[in-house]
């Protein structure tokens, strides 16, 4: 059963967010409901994915070698697109709020309340500049349910780090769109759980793991990993193009 509202406030209000922006990834279990009053009740504000990847154009697509019929497969970014579902019921509740705003990148934007600051920052070139722009006022990653898998923040990380990054095409309203600066894959992430577990803050309702990790060190401890180690938190599927170009690229 999805947690209450009565108990995930005072599991928020115990992470010790009343004063920190934050970014939420939250499991799809969780009660959308609840987990928004709650974190209107114990953040200053807060950010939450609402990506929509079926915008994305095929892997290999480039406008020069591509037909012009690869791109039928793809949906047309809008501010009203709907949050990819495989997110949850909590990113479109965020969305669809009456005071929320939406960055506008076209596969990977956030949607939040009272944190407009960060969402102005992000353009095509810069998909992290949210997060970067959390970090400078001490925000907070929060998993709710999940696991660092899903946390986004850690490909900022890799960028800092210096690890490739790459180019995908993705439809927008105004065309087809070069998105620069994309991610790698992230099911290696959770080699960094250990690393990260000194500044991690943790609380339990109902079975969920809530945990809430400071942007800085957060960031710091992903850079320092890969700088040890180049081929840290990369996946071991040998059939994974994107962490098989880091490894050889």
């Amino acid at each position: 059963m999805p947690a209450a509202f009565s108990d995930l406030k005072p599991a928020l209000a115990d992470l010790s967010l009343s004063k920190r922006f934050v970014l939420v990834h939250a499991s799809p279990t969780i009660d959308a409901n609840s987990l928004l009053e709650s974190l209107l009740a114990t953040t200053c504000g807060f950010i939450t994915p609402t990506f929509t990847p079926k915008t994305l154009l095929p892997f290999d697509y480039h406008p020069a070698t591509s037909s012009a019929d690869a791109a039928l497969s793809a949906e047309i970014f809008s501010s009203s697109a709907p949050t990819d579902e495989a997110l949850g019921a909590f990113p479109e509740l965020v969305r669809q709020h009456v005071k929320a705003k939406r960055s506008a990148h076209p596969v990977f934007s956030f949607a939040g309340l009272d944190a407009d600051f960060a969402l102005n920052t992000q353009t095509l070139f810069d998909v992290y500049a949210p997060i970067a722009a959390l970090a400078q006022e001490e925000g907070v990653v929060l998993l709710v349910g999940l696991d660092q898998r899903v946390n986004f923040s850690v490909h900022y990380g890799e960028k800092l780090a210096g690890r490739t990054q790459f180019v995908r095409w993705a439809r927008a309203e105004s065309g087809i769109v070069e998105c620069p600066n994309f991610p790698g894959d992230s099911e290696g992430f959770n080699a960094v759980a250990l690393s990260l577990r000194p500044f991690t803050r943790q609380a339990e309702v109902g079975g969920v793991i809530i945990q809430a990790i400071p942007l800085k060190d957060l960031l710091r401890t992903v850079v320092n990993k890969i700088h040890e180690d180049a081929y840290s938190l990369l996946c071991a599927r040998p059939d994974c193009e994107r962490c098989e170009a880091v490894r050889w690229g």
